[in-house]
């Protein structure tokens, strides 16, 4: 059907298309420059040119061939590569895990951005997560599941604190030349070149890590997980003036203790930086011409074998020759339309459910009205209190006249988009009328947010509270006469007391 629609309509909504898909792709650029910005760059520097190489990234939701294995990476341990993602360790004591690269990476600059997420039941986790960038592959061992004394640099996810000086969850990035062995006692400070704290435990979204080496600086941002936005990333740590290897394996691994946690990862992508202008030769020139050859010839033989299907097919069902095949798939436009009606009817639903609330606040405005006005009744308009009881009753009233001119806003709104829906959903609404109607909703959206505004300010409860009366002051508690008395019958207390005690004593030395 929506295919019927987009035929029926004039190139106009195509336009209005592709100046919203400007607009989408004007403000990715944007916010890639700001991302850009804050790995390092300056603003007056131009931004490297990133380039994604997938012989040394994963991601869903085709991660695990059919024998269960990554393509490109292997897995040792505990890890268990799934469809979606990849357990490095699940939440049992004691596990062990990792990923890493089957093949070296050569660049002088990259980017990794891995997406993961750390669960558990307990109020602390344990060991924590780390991503490699080593000379050798550390499959296994006693740092967070990879071999100790590494060529290379680290990046520590550390959840369970070893010291007890209450600084975990945090983050680390520790570097190694092959010698020194890992500080498990002291959570690596002491050999950490940059850290921070961030909680990224049970978050509601997964957890983003964006580790960037240009020019010698390895720079940490961090998505803290609280939002679905992928590019909310805030500064975590910096390091300059770093060497690392020239060329290493990308590994992920994990551990667990005596707790434990489950360590998922959703992707890891890594990107080639190059400075600008001397940009890298294009993936085809660096295909050799025998493999270019081979996968020529194999496209070949493909489309031979898809063509004579498709004759079979034909010769088998000749009543379907004359369909369009097309049809079965989705263009820009049915896409572009589908994708305007379903936002237009999340606004629809939104406004009822205003529209319901506002109707749940008139009733109780009615009812402490109708509460109050008994009230003045009872007491007469004449007290004092019966005039502030007016004032209110008053107050309320105009309360009550601006609420129902937001319902019957909100009813405007509806009905109007209600007739959208109808004249788009019987293929008869022409663009110009879409668009004015849009408008039209736009207006009286604008129209509800500032009477709301306005009943906010004009019965603003900081401005019209009601003082009680003061109270009539008090008489002192507590004359001359009466601490006097109470002075002289406690010291004669306090003297029966002693003599008492003085008896007791006297009394009790006769059995000695």
């Amino acid at each position: 059907q929506a295919s019927r629609h987009a035929r029926g309509l004039s190139a106009t909504p195509a336009v209005g298309a592709r100046l919203l898909i400007t607009t989408f792709v004007t403000t990715l650029i944007f916010h890639s420059s700001v991302a850009d910005i804050a790995v390092g760059a300056s603003t007056t520097e131009e931004a490297p040119h990133r380039r994604f190489e997938y012989k040394y990234s994963f991601k869903g939701p085709h991660l695990s061939q059919s024998d269960g294995g990554i393509p490109f990476w292997i897995h040792t341990g505990n890890a268990i590569p799934s469809a979606d993602q990849v357990r490095i360790t699940p939440s049992l004591r004691s596990q062990r895990g990792s990923v890493w690269t089957k093949n070296k990476v050569n660049f002088e600059h990259w980017e990794a951005e891995v997406t993961f997420r750390v669960s558990g039941r307990g109020r602390m986790g344990a060991d924590g997560l780390a991503v490699w960038f080593t000379s050798t592959q550390g499959l296994e061992g006693p740092v967070y599941g990879a071999a100790d004394q590494w060529n290379g640099i680290g990046v520590f996810f550390d959840s369970f604190d070893n010291d007890g000086k209450k600084n975990n969850p945090a983050i680390l990035v520790v570097g190694n030349n092959g010698n020194l062995v890992y500080d498990h006692q002291n959570d690596g400070s002491t050999q950490a070149l940059g850290t921070c704290l961030r909680d990224f435990r049970n978050k509601p979204y997964p957890v983003r890590a964006k580790i960037t080496y240009y020019k010698r600086t390895l720079t940490v941002l961090i998505n803290n997980g609280f939002t679905p936005d992928k590019e909310d990333y805030e500064f975590c740590t910096k390091v300059d003036n770093m060497v690392i290897p020239s060329d290493g394996f990308f590994g992920i691994s994990a551990a667990t203790g005596g707790l434990a946690d489950d360590h998922d990862v959703l992707s890891f992508l890594l990107f080639r930086l190059t400075e600008p202008g001397q940009q890298p030769p294009p993936v085809e020139s660096e295909i050799p011409k025998e493999e270019k050859d081979k996968y020529q010839e194999e496209f070949q033989n493909f489309q031979q074998e898809l063509d004579k299907k498709k004759e079979e097919f034909q010769k088998e069902h000749p009543d379907v020759q004359g369909e369009p095949i097309d049809d079965l798939y989705e263009s820009v436009n049915d896409r572009e339309i589908r994708q305007v009606f379903e936002g237009q009817n999340r606004i629809h639903l939104e406004i009822k459910q205003l529209n319901r609330q506002l109707a749940m606040i008139l009733d109780e405005q009615r009812r402490y009205v109708s509460v109050i006005t008994d009230e003045v009744a009872k007491k007469g308009a004449n007290t004092e209190s019966g005039q502030q009881l007016g004032s209110i009753v008053a107050t309320q009233q105009e309360v009550l006249k601006s609420l129902n001119e937001l319902k019957s806003s909100f009813h405007e709104s509806l009905r109007q988009i209600g007739s959208v829906q109808n004249q788009g959903n019987q293929a008869a609404m022409g663009t110009y009328e879409t668009m004015q109607h849009f408008s039209d909703i736009k207006e009286h959206l604008h129209t509800v947010k500032r009477d709301v505004d306005h009943l906010v300010q004009r019965n603003n409860p900081a401005d019209k509270v009601l003082k009680c009366p003061e109270l009539p002051p008090m008489p002192s508690c507590l004359s001359t006469v009466h601490f006097a008395i109470f002075v002289v019958v406690q010291s004669v207390l306090f003297f029966c007391y002693v003599m008492y005690k003085s008896q007791q004593e006297a009394a009790a030395k006769k059995f000695f």
